[in-house]
């Protein structure tokens, strides 16, 4: 269930990026989105590693 959430996250991260980089003007939009996607993909991260332990 929480990599659904983390898959999407990622996925309206990366088309808020998109969309901003896109849609002349919003430049502010894309880097929003790029700071958030890379926030979620550690924090997925992160939880992975925890779950791995021998």
């Amino acid at each position: 269930m929480v990599w659904k959430v983390i898959g999407g996250l990622l996925l309206v991260w990366l088309v808020l990026s998109v969309a901003g980089v896109v849609i002349k003007g919003l430049f502010w939009l894309a880097v929003l989105g790029g700071v958030l996607f890379v926030a979620t993909a550690a924090i997925g991260w992160a939880k992975d590693r925890k779950q791995i332990k021998p």
